[in-house]
């Protein structure tokens, strides 16, 4: 989808942070910039490779994105104008992952999330003069022989011309918000590499950005997620034919036992404790699958009339839903603040494709200390995305899961984490 469509889907950063996001018209105004030569030559010697990005945990208090008022947010193109002075709103911390990627010709380093509910690479720039920019690794154009300033963001290669314009990108988030440009480079994980777009930040709010430990965004989502086609990573890799397959899969480590990967390019048969099954996407943008119901036990709750919706999110660290129905379900599980009942709770299941995914207490219920809470939070997603579910950490532990882009469909099968499980889909 373009800019001249009307743009929305929901972007929930790993740092508790929930957007929706809508593009907004193109406004003139001036700006100058030099022009860079250097023409991208990347893939030449590549075949086609699978890799695994180790992902880093932090722990982190979960938010609940009910508190932050209003959910909108927004994307809007602009020309370079003055900078202006930067928002701040509160923000608190949840559960990230995230794992290294490298940019630019000499490879530059930059720790990122990867978010499969959004759909740009977001990098900080050495442009950027922000605190919370300053507190990370940042991008400098003038150390890469191959980055390419881009002037609009539907036009790719076109470069930015001697005192020409150039848009300029400012998406906001529920808790802040980051300005940028757009550049071309090289861009690699591991022994996969590739060339395409990406934002680079050149303003950001302190909060929530100063608070979490990664760089940058690398979004996963699918193109319609994403500034403009050429802006999705994930499909320049295809087009560059540099993935054994066309796909990538997540395994999120239950503890500290085992390491928690991002794999592109493969499945891994050891990452799965039984037979993977897949359902396919029925609203690109998001990684959006059709849910038939939800059950509690084995009793089926009939809270879905017609067809619900989820979305499969790596960046966002609890389970969310239409806030009806959440409501429904945080009166009918019943869970106890002081975990009184914490161990007759039954098991929470979201059933789709012939199979459910059953979650027990100890993946839907957050313990601190003698407190219990459910994982689960309110979110309503207007339509047409609307309503809709989002599958975050919780699930995501206790299933792998695998986004064919080739097939459109995601996968399911349970986690293969260092102690047994019993749990069948």
């Amino acid at each position: 989808m373009g800019l001249a469509a009307s743009r929305q889907g929901l972007h929930v950063l790993a740092c508790g942070v929930a957007c929706l996001l809508a593009a907004e018209a193109i406004t003139p105004g001036p700006h100058s910039a030099g022009p860079q030569d250097v023409q991208l030559n990347v893939g030449q010697a590549q075949g086609s490779v699978s890799y695994s990005v180790p992902l880093k945990r932090r722990r982190r208090q979960a938010v609940s994105f009910t508190e932050q008022g209003s959910l909108r947010s927004s994307t809007r193109l602009r020309k370079r104008a003055p900078q202006r002075e930067q928002s701040h709103s509160s923000a608190s911390q949840a559960s990230e992952y995230y794992g290294i990627l490298q940019l630019g010709t000499p490879p530059q380093e930059f720790e990122v999330v990867f978010d499969t509910g959004s759909g740009n690479l977001i990098i900080p720039s050495t442009a950027c003069g922000s605190d919370a920019c300053k507190i990370h690794r940042r991008f400098n154009s003038s150390a890469s022989r191959t980055a390419v300033d881009v002037a609009f963001a539907e036009k790719p290669d076109d470069q930015v011309k001697p005192n020409g314009d150039r848009d300029v990108v400012t998406i906001t988030f529920g808790t802040g918000e980051i300005s940028g440009v757009f550049m071309k480079d090289h861009i690699c994980l591991g022994d996969i590499c590739t060339h395409g777009n990406f934002i680079s930040v050149t303003e950001e709010t302190e909060q929530p950005f100063s608070l979490v430990p990664f760089d940058g965004i690398f979004g996963l989502g699918l193109p319609q997620m994403s500034q403009a086609p050429h802006f999705n990573v994930l499909d320049c890799m295809i087009r560059d034919k540099v993935l054994k397959k066309n796909l990538f899969s997540v395994f999120l480590a239950a503890d500290d036992r085992d390491e928690s990967e991002i794999s592109f390019g493969e499945l891994k048969a050891e990452r799965m404790a039984d037979q993977l099954f897949w359902v396919p996407v029925s609203n690109p943008g998001y990684w959006q699958v059709e849910m038939e119901d939800v059950a509690i036990g084995d009793k089926l709750q009939g809270l879905c009339s017609g067809k619900c919706q989820a979305a499969v999110d790596t960046g966002t660290s609890l389970l969310a839903g239409p806030s009806d129905v959440v409501r429904t379900l945080t009166q009918r599980l019943g869970v106890k603040e002081d975990c009184s009942n914490f161990n007759e709770l039954p098991e929470l299941g979201f059933v789709m494709g012939g199979h459910t995914l059953k979650l027990t207490p100890e993946d839907y219920v957050d313990r601190d200390g003698r407190t219990c809470s459910l994982s689960l939070m309110t979110m309503d997603v207007p339509p047409p995305k609307g309503p809709l579910f989002i599958f975050g950490d919780p699930l995501l532990r206790k299933y792998y899961t695998v986004y064919d882009r080739e097939n459109l469909q995601v996968g399911f099968a349970v986690a293969a984490q260092p102690r047994p499980s019993d749990v069948k889909a």
